[in-house]
């Protein structure tokens, strides 16, 4: 049976993916065993495998994904934290210190307070309450140092590439550090502004381009140019 698009094709709402037997992940529904977008999105065609991501869209949680957050309030046993979504991450004392403790909220306060940034983790989410998070893992935590960005949640994907492939070739070609948050923020690390302002500019090209087809290879040839003073 028929595929109705191709790869990195853009789709509208209502727009007639495939019909027959396909893996098809997304955002879609089907009927009568067709395949229809229910988004405005990029289409990525591999074998069987079809994917909808979507090209707008708020950040929503999932298991697994490391995020940047930002503590907005100090409770008596945990901190709430804005993680870019129309949920807010909790981070209880149990998912800070690795053995049980008791604290005061005045403490709490000391080891993270209102304002500060984290690098953390989704550990829990269902839908019926808000995310769990946890900062008890390695390359977790405060971030004490760095420049955040924020950029459309659903360009995440682009800026960190097929296995990881454009975020690695922008650490290596500009020589700094990037986190990237599956929330839409991203932490540049480095001491040369000079780099920071081209990681930034860079970054805002792949949330622009995200549509486009041998996006890496205009990123690579961008970087490039712009480090040989182009």
């Amino acid at each position: 049976m028929p595929v109705y698009v191709s790869n990195r094709q853009i789709v509208v709402p209502g727009e007639l993916l495939a019909e027959g037997n396909y893996n098809v992940n997304g955002g879609f529904y089907t009927y009568q065993r067709k395949y229809f977008s229910k988004i405005l999105g990029l289409v990525e065609v591999e074998g069987n495998n079809i994917r909808v991501i979507p090209l707008k869209g708020k950040y929503i949680p999932s298991v697994g994904d490391v995020v940047i957050g930002k503590v907005v309030d100090v409770g008596m046993t945990n901190w709430t934290v804005d993680i870019n979504s129309p949920y807010v991450g909790i981070l209880q004392v149990t998912e800070v210190f690795s053995k049980p403790t008791s604290i005061s909220r005045s403490s709490l306060s000391e080891i993270l307070n209102v304002g500060d940034l984290i690098v953390t983790k989704v550990i829990a989410f269902d839908y019926s309450r808000d995310p769990l998070l946890t900062i008890k893992e390695a390359k977790l935590g405060k971030v004490t140092k760095g420049t955040l960005i924020e950029i459309t949640p659903t360009r995440v994907p682009r800026v960190i590439g097929k296995k990881g492939s454009m975020i690695k070739m922008l650490k290596e070609l500009l020589q700094i550090d990037i986190i990237v948050g599956k929330n839409g923020r991203i932490l540049i690390i480095t001491d040369d502004p000079e780099k920071e302002t081209l990681a930034i500019l860079t970054i805002k090209k792949i949330e622009r381009e995200a549509h486009v087809s041998g996006l890496t290879d205009r990123v690579r040839n961008f970087v490039l140019s712009r480090l040989k003073g182009g």
